[in-house]
């Protein structure tokens, strides 16, 4: 762990993670284990959120008790996989306000290309937590938190389950004010753009397309 990186090895989280990666996985299996490992990821990501106290009744007597300081939390989901990771989130903290970047990755190039951009007002205020399944190249999600920040975001944060070492660098070096928070860092880059040894396209396997 670094103050740029977290890789969450809680055991609940690799053991969903390993059978994530397993080819004979279903789609079905696939989605359901996505959206329970978000949740484990958000926990992580989530970690020092700023709390105010506030003065409540317990049934025994009254107390000073901590609660969300400031306000609700904002998630921009990466489209299309991101909105797998998003559903488990938001299980988690329903009142977030919610945002979309759609981006593609030019087969060619591998440099990203956006096509859609909805997101949250006051950004500036808000914890900003950007979530995409893979941390591939690093090119779509620099692309994405780019316009993030040129909405306003100030206190933005990576959740991935899966980074390549030159996604981290790429980030590293684009925004090296933004925490990552992952699953895992595996070997590296094919020369098609997917990590190895990786889990295969995560929107493919999660919405059983080709």
């Amino acid at each position: 762990m670094t103050e740029h990186l977290t890789v969450v090895d809680h055991p609940l989280v690799q053991h969903k993670l390993s059978l994530m990666r397993d080819k004979g996985t279903s789609t079905a299996s696939f989605r359901a284990l996505l959206r329970e490992i978000s949740l484990l990821l958000a926990y992580e990501v989530t970690r020092g959120l700023p709390v105010e106290m506030r003065q409540i009744e317990t049934p025994v007597c009254s107390m000073d008790a901590p609660f969300l300081e400031g306000k609700k939390l904002a998630l921009v989901s990466i489209l299309r996989a991101g909105n797998g990771l998003l559903d488990g989130i938001l299980e988690l903290i329903p009142a977030a306000r919610v945002g979309f970047v759609g981006l593609y990755r030019d087969p060619q190039t591998l440099e990203p290309v956006q096509y859609y951009s909805k997101l949250p007002a006051e950004l500036e205020d808000r914890m900003t937590i950007v979530v995409d399944p893979m941390l591939a190249t690093g090119n779509s999600s620099a692309a994405a938190i780019d316009l993030i920040k040129a909405s306003g975001a100030k206190n933005i944060r990576f959740l991935c389950l899966l980074a390549s070492p030159e996604g981290i660098a790429k980030m590293k070096a684009a925004h090296p004010d933004v925490p990552i928070v992952t699953a895992s860092v595996d070997e590296r880059l094919d020369d098609h753009g997917y990590i190895v040894p990786g889990l295969g396209d995560a929107g493919d396997r999660m919405f059983g397309t080709k």
